[in-house]
């Protein structure tokens, strides 16, 4: 076990700027994404999610991308 912590052991006092960072942003990610998926797979959210299911596939698009005006 002493072998393990020593591997996956990290040296704060040397740690930049740079490093916070990029603790500070995984540790943002992953909480966001555990919000998105309570959020998704929540039961009281399925009727909302289902009612947007073909909405990439819908046709009736009020902006026509391409189309001069």
């Amino acid at each position: 076990m002493t072998s393990l912590l020593g591997y996956l052991g990290m040296d704060v006092a040397a740690m930049t700027a740079n490093d916070w960072l990029g603790v500070f942003f995984s540790v943002l990610v992953f909480v966001g994404m555990v919000y998105a998926y309570f959020m998704v797979f929540r039961p009281a959210n399925k009727e909302k999610f289902e009612s947007q299911r073909g909405m990439a596939l819908d046709d009736d698009d009020p902006v026509k991308m391409g189309e001069k005006r």
